[in-house]
């Protein structure tokens, strides 16, 4: 296990830094000419079948009534393109009535046109005149690992779930649904026009002591095997529903991974710097950020509600949720922040690639001499020398605590 208290240069100091090479990935070319002709030859004959019958049901001799409307043929299971179409045929004035139009033709014309439509689609748009300039490397990259704006539509039927319901009424009790949603990367989810559901009980005031017992019916706990605060906190110490273990969390020096909140103070004041604002990424129930109100430092907590209610915790003490997956970018603003403190929720089982983003992340938000704490992190021996050192070195940050031990907990 390592912790890792780390130190952010000031911006002069890190422009000096060596730059990651940029050029490493290039967008790959597709050349699919063949298909394209198929394609366009497909669309000049079913065009040209098209105005055949069309011409056929406008010179017709035999009565038929110009201004029929075309029904859409009987399903036969197949799909069914519901795309708006023009009516192929004139309406003159004044014409005689006349017998409908043959069902053979309806049929045949109706099929032309969903054909017509679906290849379409799938032609590929004309290529401008000007060759558009390639997409940079770290943007193909990010759209790989965490796909821009296309996640919630990868989802249709979830997608869909979630979006059905009763506009201007009670919004659906659906909490797992939208975290399903989120953590498949549909994030930030769609709104909707519903009123939100409520717990029975609103506390009328925060909470003097942020460790003091969760109070009941103050959250809706329905969707979860426990349905009350005591039940979650005698489950397991570790889940941070125990107020009275909670309580000396971040306080105490058991090993060299431990850092303590006076040491952390100690380690800035040395510095000549200050800790006002912080964040705390996978923070559970928010005890990282009860301690540091306690100290008078404001910390924003990200957490999802993965089996319990950890976002109805965190409010209930008083303090600020953030309901934020990890792949996400961090929802604070450039260079405002003194400290960046990453629990058990990130660790090795988060793909390279996905951390480097989250570290650089991190830098972002983080002023000229912040800190990063990376708390606790685990790995093995050969990939924390091999992989995550060198990853974290990337950073250029100075190292103001560095401690490695063997991992003898078994969470995680």
């Amino acid at each position: 296990m390592v912790t890792a208290g780390l130190s952010k240069f000031t911006s002069r100091i890190r422009q000096n830094q060596p730059r990651l090479a940029e050029q490493q990935f290039q967008k790959p070319s597709f050349k699919n000419n063949s298909k394209d002709r198929v394609l366009s030859e497909e669309l000049k004959y079913l065009n040209r079948a098209g105005q055949k019958i069309k011409k056929i049901l406008e010179t017709d001799n035999n009565g038929f009534h110009h201004g029929s409307k075309l029904a859409p043929p009987p399903s036969h299971g197949c799909h069914q393109h519901s795309l708006p179409l023009p009516p192929l045929l004139h309406h003159p004035i004044q014409t005689p009535a006349a017998a409908p139009v043959p069902d053979h033709l309806i049929h045949q014309l109706s099929t032309i046109r969903a054909t017509i439509n679906h290849l379409t689609s799938l032609q590929p748009p004309r290529k401008p005149s000007t060759a558009a300039p390639a997409a940079p490397s770290d943007l193909l990259i990010y759209t790989h690992i965490s796909p821009i704006a296309s996640s919630c539509k990868d989802n249709p039927a979830l997608l869909h779930q979630y979006m059905n319901y009763t506009p201007f009424a009670l919004c659906p009790n659906d909490s797992p649904l939208a975290e399903d949603l989120i953590l498949r990367g549909c994030h930030p989810l769609p709104r909707r026009r519903c009123f939100s559901r409520t717990p029975s009980t609103t506390p009328t005031s925060l909470p003097i002591d942020p460790f003091s017992p969760l109070p009941e019916k103050t959250a809706i706990l329905s969707h979860h095997s426990c349905k009350t605060f005591s039940c979650f906190a005698g489950l397991k110490s570790d889940m941070g529903f125990d107020m009275k273990v909670e309580k000396s969390r971040f306080l105490t020096y058991k090993s060299d991974l431990d850092l303590p909140i006076s040491q952390l103070f100690e380690l800035a004041k040395s510095a000549k710097s200050v800790i006002r604002l912080a964040l705390d990424i996978g923070g559970g129930t928010g005890t990282f950020a009860a301690q540091m109100k306690l100290q008078n430092v404001t910390v924003l907590t990200t957490t999802m509600n993965l089996g319990a209610p950890y976002n109805e915790a965190v409010a209930i003490r008083g303090l600020v949720p953030l309901h934020a997956p990890l792949q996400q970018r961090l929802p604070v603003f450039d260079g405002v922040l003194d400290l960046v403190r990453c629990g058990h929720a990130v660790n090795r089982w988060i793909p390279v690639t996905s951390m480097e983003f989250l570290f650089f992340d991190v830098d972002r938000v983080l002023r000229g001499g912040g800190y990063f704490l990376l708390d606790h992190f685990f790995s093995k021996r050969t990939d924390l020398d091999k992989v995550f050192t060198p990853l974290i070195g990337k950073l250029g940050y100075k190292k103001v605590k560095w401690a490695v031990a063997n991992k003898t907990d078994s969470s995680g």
